[in-house]
């Protein structure tokens, strides 16, 4: 009784060790007496005591991987080093456990390989432009490559590319040449704006000018139109006046000796009077002398 109860009990164990469960985003391969039987998905699963074994747990996540720096050559026979990052994905289980022996040293020489091969074509200049094109270029090739392996290469990045120091050093002083170049040119073009601005400055200053005085002119023409006008209006209505109080001789021949008084003011050295204002003119001596007597 004893010895059945150990068994049952053994038997439970064996049982319960023999129970799995693949966790998600996991595949195991199955191998039964020493050969591919299955590949179990996420989930619970029990194997065969003692024939079937798990040979493989395999990750299906994306997985990134830094390789150190790789010299390769130019074009231009300049040597570099260049290290990649490569961001690569399981697909197939089944694959990637028979296709290739230590996958990531195969993934790894066959960057090597390819990375000498691009920049192998491309002269230094182009290497450093080129970036995004020889990230695309080792990226298909590279998938192309594992697809055998259950590997599928999700992207590949040049990480970065190390020229020799003499070469940093003329590079830097280009680029320091180039910032000085671009310093002067916008300095000049600055110069040049400012210049312009000023002249266009003085140049409409000039016009604003030159229209306030012909506005000034303007104005002074027209006040001094409109006092003639002013005068002539007035000296009009002094008229119409003295014509509607119908003045006589006498007051007409006294406002005739006035303007001739004035015009002895000036430098006429000869006036000729009319005989009829002459003789208001003798008539206004006779009665000064008669207010003089009293």
């Amino acid at each position: 009784m004893t010895f059945v109860i150990g068994l049952i009990i053994l038997l439970i164990i064996i049982f319960i060790a023999n129970v799995k469960i693949v966790p998600q985003a996991h595949a195991y391969i199955i191998e039964r007496f020493g050969g591919y039987h299955d590949t179990w998905e996420v989930g619970l699963h029990v194997k065969i005591p003692f024939i079937d074994k798990i040979a493989r747990k395999v990750n299906l996540k994306e997985h990134v991987v830094d390789f150190p720096p790789q010299p390769v050559i130019t074009e231009d026979n300049v040597t570099m080093q260049i290290d990649t990052v490569v961001y690569y994905q399981i697909t197939d289980p089944k694959l990637y456990t028979y296709g290739v022996e230590r996958p990531m040293m195969a993934i790894e020489n066959l960057t090597a390989t390819t990375l000498r091969n691009i920049i192998g074509d491309l002269e230094l200049d182009e290497t450093l432009t080129s970036r995004d094109t020889v990230n695309t270029t080792m990226r298909s090739i590279l998938d192309e490559a594992t697809d055998p392996w259950g590997i599928k290469i999700n992207r590949v990045e040049l990480k970065n590319i190390m020229p020799p120091s003499e070469i940093q050093d003329a590079m830097e002083r280009q680029m320091k040449a180039e910032r000085e170049r671009r310093e002067s040119i916008l300095r000049a073009e600055g110069e040049k704006k400012s210049a312009i601005l000023m002249a266009e400055g003085e140049k409409e200053a000039a016009i604003l000018r030159a229209e306030a005085k012909k506005e000034a002119a303007i104005k002074e023409a027209e006040g001094q139109a409109e006092a003639i006008i002013t005068v002539q209006k007035a000296v009009a209505e002094g008229i119409r006046q003295i014509n509607a109080a119908e003045p006589g001789d006498a007051y007409i021949a006294m406002k005739s000796l006035e303007s001739f008084a004035k015009a002895a003011d000036g430098k006429a050295t000869k006036i000729v009077i009319p005989s009829n204002i002459q003789g208001i003119a003798g008539l206004a001596a006779t009665v000064k002398e008669v207010m003089t007597d009293k």
